[in-house]
């Protein structure tokens, strides 16, 4: 059974006909069936009566406020502007270690179930791409070539990145033409199911984390301020509370502030942290760290890098060091090396993935700040693009918003209520 077989049930073969016939849309029966909440979240769909597709509709004031998609430049523009934010945030952390202090402190547990997070994770992401698709439906009458292109416009600014946005316009396209699909509706499913065997491919996902029998290694990496550090230590608390021994390594070396909330946090979680002096070479901090992991038979290595991608040579050439000092102490090691994103800078973080990619093997990424954007669609850009497994995904700010990804758990809280 496929991946949306699984998430949404078995596939049907829906002819014109049928949908003619029947005047209830699908989106509204999963909703008349469906949670309370889902029910709010997509509620656009139910303003649209079936006289919208009889006709080229206006949309009113009030939804274009609420859905109106943004134009390329501004979701760049809107992006850097993000990055900008996010570096002047770094810099403010790296010069005052008491704030970092009392972020850290200030973090506590939360008592939702990883299903409920990938809910309220992904809800700006649903609702934004929901209303957004049921507007576009709601504003054609017929499948014609203003419909495709407004279409690939829609994908593009809902961040599933411009090569899928393009690939998946030109199989609805083809699909169109072999159906003979003149209404818009006919493609809903359609499109639905061609976003899933996106993230399906090979139905290869390889999203488990290759922990091993003695010491696992996990090498970290990830441009300033994408929330690397803290994703480092919220895995820890998740890892110990799961009675792994924890130890971490501070390998950036060159930022006092990084390896001050790194100490922080393994005080807050109580792992031990192996440092080093400031501007030493990061390599020799890594040694160290994985010469006290074997003595004291640690399950967990977790080792924090710099992110100076600004420098590329020097950043690849201080990786491949690291790799080298990793490999004499455990040849098959690091069993991960994973690249740290901000979600919320959107096609930014796959411009990060592609050249963090051509630096260094990736076995998968982080996903941070999924929570306070809707530009959850980069997952999408990444796997069809690079190919790279989502291995681990930040809910939130508390100390155990944290989680392995799930693909499933995440596609049916992207488009629940879509279908």
């Amino acid at each position: 059974m496929g991946l949306f077989d699984r998430l949404f049930g078995r596939k049907e073969k829906e002819k014109e006909p049928i949908l003619e016939d029947q005047p209830k849309e699908p989106a509204v029966e999963m909703q008349d069936s469906g949670a309370e909440e889902e029910v709010v979240d997509s509620a656009p769909f139910n303003d649209v009566g079936e006289e919208s597709y009889d006709q080229k509709v206006p949309t009113s004031e009030k939804v274009d406020e609420a859905v109106e998609a943004p134009t390329w430049s501004e979701t760049m523009q809107e992006n850097q502007q993000e990055l900008d934010i996010d570096a002047a945030r770094e810099a403010t952390a790296s010069q005052g270690k008491d704030e970092q202090v009392d972020e850290v402190g200030a973090l506590q547990a939360t008592s939702e179930s990883e299903e409920e997070k990938y809910q309220r994770t992904l809800k700006k992401t649903r609702t934004g791409f929901g209303a957004r698709l049921n507007e576009f439906f709601a504003n054609f009458r017929s499948v014609d070539e203003d419909f495709f292109e407004e279409l690939e416009e829609l994908l593009i600014t809902s961040d599933v990145g411009v090569q899928v946005a393009a690939n998946l316009t030109e199989e609805l396209r083809y699909e169109a033409r072999l159906e003979n699909a003149k209404k818009p509706e006919v493609l809903r499913r359609l499109i639905i199911e061609k976003l899933v065997e996106i993230y399906e491919k090979d139905g290869q996902f390889s999203e488990q984390i290759a922990f091993q029998d003695g010491l696992t290694v996990m090498l970290f990496v990830g441009v300033n301020g994408v929330g690397k550090t803290t994703s480092i230590g919220k895995l820890a608390y998740r890892y110990k509370q799961a009675g792994k021994k924890i130890m971490l390594v501070a390998a950036d070396t060159f930022r006092a502030g990084a390896v001050a909330q790194l100490v922080e946090w393994g005080r807050r979680v109580d792992v031990p942290v192996v440092t080093g002096p400031e501007k030493s070479d990061p390599a020799s901090v890594v040694f160290d760290g994985m010469e006290k992991a074997v003595a004291e038979q640690v399950d967990v290595l977790m080792i924090d890098t710099a992110g100076r991608l600004q420098n590329k040579d020097n950043l690849m050439a201080e990786l491949e060091k690291i790799g080298r000092i990793i490999k004499r102490t455990l040849p098959d090691a690091p069993h991960e090396t994973l690249l740290a994103l901000d979600a919320s800078t959107g096609q930014n973080a796959l411009v990060q993935a592609k050249e963090f990619s051509k630096i260094t093997p990736l076995t998968g990424l982080v996903l941070t700040k999924l929570d306070g954007t809707a530009r959850g669609g980069v997952v999408l850009a990444i796997r069809q693009e690079l190919d790279i497994p989502v291995k681990l995904i930040g809910f939130g700010e508390q100390i155990d918003d944290i989680g392995e990804f799930n693909s499933e758990s995440f596609m049916r809280s992207l488009l629940e209520g879509l279908v």
